[in-house]
């Protein structure tokens, strides 16, 4: 590809196994990260309590919290991460991406 060439936007869809092997480190380390996480409340619909109850009652929320896929393309040259979407379910895997109209 030309250097010179103006930047494409890719799309990536993964889907990402993991066991996790102590859902309370999990969520001990998701609600650290959102109580130092720079959030002004005053804009947000829940505040930090009500956030951090969130995490500790769904450990869903609190594995997509802690995934940071961000660094996905590290070390790659020429590709720069601008953003995605990351979740997590409990349950037998599925294709989130397939339609069932098919």
């Amino acid at each position: 590809m030309d250097p010179q060439s103006a930047p494409v936007t890719m799309h990536i869809y993964c889907r990402i196994d993991v066991i996790v092997t102590d859902p309370a480190a999990v969520t001990r380390q998701a609600v650290a990260d959102l109580r130092a996480a720079d959030i002004d409340w005053s804009t947000e619909e829940d505040d930090l309590e009500a956030a951090v109850e969130e995490l500790r009652s769904d450990l869903a929320a609190s594995v997509s919290s802690v995934v940071d896929i961000s660094h996905l393309a590290d070390g790659i040259p020429g590709v720069e991460f601008r953003g995605g979407l990351c979740w997590a379910e409990q349950g037998p895997a599925r294709d989130p991406f397939r339609s069932d109209e098919q």
